[in-house]
C-alpha cells in the first residue's frame, strides 16, 4: 500500500533480459532500509526487491518486472536511463499525505496539453474509454505514482475523456512530472473507491 507522495527519483541503470526483465534502478536511499522481498512503486508500479546494495544516498536495487507489467504500463518506462518516480510502501502509523493507492496500474494515459500557467505547471491527460467513468472532478487520481488532484474532466464522444492538472513548482521539482511533454504515455490508476465502483458497474451491465 501507498500514498502516491514520491520520496525519490530513481534511474534504470540497467536492464537485463532473463525471460522477465530485471530493472537495476539507482536511488538516494539508504540500502540498509531496503529489505529483499519489499514493495516499492517505481512511477506507479508495484514491484518487489530481490536484490540491493550501494551506499546511504548512493544506492541500488533490482526488480523483476514480468512481461504481463510491460505490456499494461507506459511504453518505453522500461529501458535504462529512464527516470522513475520512487515511493517505499506505507508502515504502519506513516501520514497517509496523499490518497491510498496500490501500486496496480488500471491504463496507459496519454499527455494531451503541456502548458505553463502562472507558476505552475498544467497538464491535461487524455485516457481510454475503460477508466473514463472513474475520473471525476476534485477526484483522486495517480500519474507515474504521484497522488493529484482532478481539477476538471472534458468528456469526449467516442466514451474517452482528458483530465487536467495544476502541477505546482515543487511537485514538478521533486517528481518526474515536470518532465512530461505532450505525447508521452503516463501509468494511471484510478482512486480505490472508483475501483470498486467500477467492478460494481461491470456486473450491472453483465
Amino acid at each position: 500500500m501507498f500514498t502516491g507522495i514520491v520520496t525519490a527519483i530513481g534511474t534504470i541503470r540497467e536492464i537485463r533480459d532473463q525471460g522477465d526483465l530485471r530493472a537495476v534502478i539507482s536511488c538516494p536511499y539508504d540500502p540498509a532500509g531496503i529489505a529483499i522481498g519489499a514493495s516499492i512503486a517505481c512511477s506507479g508500479v508495484c514491484l518487489t526487491v530481490v536484490d540491493r546494495g550501494g551506499q546511504p544516498g548512493d544506492a541500488w536495487f533490482a526488480v523483476d518486472v514480468s512481461g504481463e507489467t510491460v505490456s499494461k504500463t507506459a511504453q518505453q518506462q522500461w529501458s535504462a536511463g529512464r527516470r522513475l518516480n520512487l515511493e517505499q510502501a506505507l508502515k504502519l502509523g506513516d501520514e497517509l499525505g496523499g490518497h491510498i493507492v496500490t501500486g496496480h496500474v488500471d491504463a496507459v494515459g496519454r499527455i494531451a496539453l503541456r502548458e505553463e500557467v502562472g507558476g505552475s505547471l498544467h497538464l491535461a491527460v487524455t485516457t481510454p474509454t475503460e477508466i473514463s467513468p472513474f475520473i471525476a472532478p476534485k477526484g483522486s487520481v495517480t500519474v507515474d505514482g504521484v497522488s493529484l488532484t482532478v481539477n476538471a474532466v472534458d468528456d469526449h464522444a467516442d466514451g474517452t475523456c482528458t483530465f487536467h492538472l495544476n502541477i505546482i513548482p515543487h511537485t514538478a521539482e521533486v517528481t518526474t512530472l515536470g518532465g512530461l511533454q505532450a505525447g508521452d504515455a503516463v501509468n494511471l490508476e484510478i482512486d480505490v473507491l472508483a475501483r470498486y465502483l467500477q467492478r460494481m458497474e461491470k456486473l450491472r451491465r453483465d
